[in-house]
């Protein structure tokens, strides 16, 4: 089950998708709320038309957690609800004015959002895209209007340039800190740094969603024979193999934490007790039949699960363990 992808290719990035909500969900409120006042103060000009396609943004940012918590690849419902943010604007500036719409630099903030979640790459991508919309916007519903006076299509992307090397100037040093902090350094998984922050957010929503949340507790079995055998060297190449055939295993939001030298730990958001049961056993079975690193290895898994209110991080930790 291939979890890898490009707007999640480490660890670290996925971390951050999936961590990211209480902070974008208080900045994303500002914005729709700053960009519904100034809807409802110029609809005389604009026409109050506006507020049907703000009813539906605001539709799709109030289930969005809701959708994130449950989505494969939650990665993906991210994407997803910044493109429609982009639709929602481009078909605003068209119905406005194209080239003289007051509403063009508008398009930069869904670019902003993206810089919440995503790496710099994502953001340079969805910015050419933007600036793709906007230009095609504006040619297309105003051409001669553009040709006579383009300065407020070429403020706009001037905007959207600047936008997306602020933010991922912000995001990238943001990323080396955390690389720093929250990797283990050998298999490149998460460790128990990253493990606090991702339960803390999983805390928050299960309180608030009722959901199920499992942990399952991996050790390797009698790993020390491995190094005393092979030697340490081999023994740090093996932690690596294992570390992705797990990984591979698991489906995006499903994150991987190494919390020890040969123990790890999943956290499977949104997963009653039989499906972890069925997730660990999976696992087990995968990391028996591979040969990480060319070594026969077994592995032993314990499973924990709490929902709703009674999802706390370290009561799970224990009783998986």
């Amino acid at each position: 089950m291939e979890s890898r992808s490009w707007l999640c290719p480490t660890e670290l990035d996925r971390a951050r998708v999936t961590e990211a909500s209480p902070r974008v969900r208080r900045a994303r409120e500002i914005a729709a709320g700053a960009c519904g006042l100034a809807l409802v103060a110029s609809g005389h000009w604009l026409g109050w038309w506006t507020l049907g396609l703000f009813a539906i943004a605001v539709a799709n940012l109030a289930t969005l957690d809701w959708r994130f918590s449950r989505a494969d690849h939650p990665e993906r419902v991210a994407a997803g609800s910044l493109l429609l943010h982009t639709a929602l604007f481009a078909i605003g500036v068209a119905l406005s004015g194209g080239p003289r719409s007051p509403a063009l630099p508008w398009l930069v903030i869904p670019v902003g959002m993206a810089a919440t979640r995503f790496r710099a790459p994502v953001v340079w991508a969805y910015a050419g895209l933007t600036g793709a919309v906007a230009v095609a916007v504006s040619a297309g519903v105003g051409p001669t209007s553009l040709a006579e006076d383009p300065a407020l299509l070429m403020v706009t992307l001037s905007l959207l340039v600047g936008l997306a090397a602020i933010t991922s100037a912000l995001t990238g040093a943001e990323l080396i800190h955390r690389d720093a902090a929250v990797l283990d350094p050998l298999t490149g998984l998460l460790n128990r740094t990253g493990l606090e922050a991702r339960v803390a957010e999983l805390e928050e929503q299960a309180g608030l969603t009722g959901d199920w949340v499992c942990f399952v507790a991996c050790d390797l079995d009698d790993f020390k024979a491995v190094n005393d055998t092979h030697g340490h060297q081999r023994g740090d190449a093996v932690l690596r193999a294992v570390a992705y055939e797990l990984r591979k295993a698991l489906r995006s939001f499903e994150l991987i934490y190494r919390i020890g030298g040969e123990e790890f730990l999943i956290v499977l958001p949104g997963t009653s007790p039989p499906e972890g049961r069925e997730i660990a056993e999976r696992l087990r079975q995968t990391l028996g039949e591979s040969s990480p690193g060319g070594v026969e290895l077994t592995m032993s898994v314990g499973l924990s699960a709490a929902q709703g209110a009674e999802v706390e991080h370290h009561g799970l930790f224990r009783s998986a363990d």
